[in-house]
């Protein structure tokens, strides 16, 4: 990690204010400074207002589940941002999304997502490498899970670019508990 070491002791009012409301917010307690969270921290007047979009997306979006974790795995492999990918890998397995093409995504690999998954991977992927989505993918999207839904796709996307970048930039690692799903990158 390029950042000096932040002892939580020593934290003054606002980044205090802003562990807290990480603590106390949908993430739940025991998230500590781990990945984004002490960046945030460390800048809290857009550290805070960066953690509560998060919350909103991940939390408070009628997107679902498997489609969210889907987007956020492939931007996170995109990046090859060890902490996301390996964090939203768990999650999107917990979401019922099946190990093999979450794999593929992390070797570099055109993942075989099926159906809705397939979907929300091509709107990421283009999004990521086109910086835009293709008419025939946004209408099958949109057919699926209706705007609402798709502008949620689409700032899950945008959100989690965020969040890589910051993760890649000070080279936040993978905690004791996760396994770096990219050990060649710094």
């Amino acid at each position: 990690m390029r950042l000096t070491y932040l002892n939580e002791a020593g934290l003054n009012e606002k980044q205090q204010a802003v562990l807290d409301a990480i603590a106390t917010g949908p993430r739940g307690a025991g998230m500590g400074m781990a990945g984004p969270f002490g960046v945030f921290v460390r800048a809290p007047h857009l550290g805070d207002p960066a953690q509560r979009l998060g919350g909103r997306i991940r939390f408070r979006t009628s997107l679902p589940e498997n489609l969210k974790e889907v987007a956020i795995c492939t931007v996170g492999a995109f990046h090859q941002s060890k902490f996301e990918f390996a964090a939203h890998d768990r999650l999107a397995q917990a979401a019922g999304v099946s190990t093999a093409p979450l794999a593929q995504l992390r070797r570099g690999e055109t993942p075989d997502f099926e159906g809705d998954e397939a979907l929300a991977w091509q709107v990421a992927d283009q999004l990521l490498n086109l910086h835009r989505i293709d008419d025939a993918t946004y209408q099958a999207m949109v057919d699926v899970i209706g705007e609402d839904q798709m502008i949620e796709l689409v700032m899950t996307v945008g959100y989690y670019c965020l969040i890589s970048h910051t993760l890649n930039a000070f080279q936040i690692q993978v905690t004791d508990q996760m396994t770096d799903p990219f050990p060649d990158m710094p």
